[in-house]
């Protein structure tokens, strides 16, 4: 395999893994803002030691072990601080329990985009609308729509539970295999 296939090969293992990396260290670093600086040092270290990683091993745990590195590193910085640290014994069966738990996020991620494909393209946009961080109040968006707030609040509502029960439907069978 030449040079560039393996550079293409280690991209795409690297985009695969992002959102399981990212969950990752923001289960190492509980409710601290910084976590997604973490993971983008993460992500920097795994691309200077690209070199080091053998095509066909496990990727998602050499990229967990990089990252549980810059955990630590990022941790070290903030000793200075008066937070909460977990010791480095429970700090470790955390990773490893994390790494080794069968991570079912992007399954749960490709059957809610499934399910959001299914919705009607009005139930879509109020989700979207609701769940962007960028969008607007819920108030300017029932003026716009010509609907009452306590209404979008009702479908919002029935359209979560929509949502629940379609992605509960969809890994279903999936859960019953393993």
């Amino acid at each position: 395999m030449n040079e560039s296939q393996q550079e293409s090969d280690f991209v795409a293992q690297l985009t695969d893994i992002q959102m399981p990396l990212r969950l990752y260290v923001q289960s190492l670093l509980p409710g601290d803002p910084a976590a997604p600086d973490v993971v983008q040092q993460a992500n920097a270290t795994l691309w200077k030691k690209r070199g080091d990683f053998t095509l066909g091993t496990n990727f998602k745990a050499w990229a967990f072990s990089v990252a549980r590195y810059e955990v630590l590193n990022y941790r070290k910085q903030q000793a200075r601080d008066s937070r909460l640290v977990f010791g480095e014994d429970l700090e470790q069966t955390f990773a490893e329990e994390i790494a080794a738990r069968d991570d079912d996020t992007e399954r749960r991620h490709e059957a809610l985009k499934g399910c959001l494909e299914k919705l009607r393209p009005q139930d879509r946009e109020l989700l979207l609308h609701r769940y962007t961080a960028s969008a607007g109040t819920l108030e300017d968006y029932a003026q716009r729509a010509g609907r009452s707030v306590g209404g979008l609040k009702v479908t919002l509502h029935r359209l979560r539970n929509a949502l629940l029960g379609c992605i509960e439907k969809q890994l279903a069978p999936l859960e019953a295999e393993s």
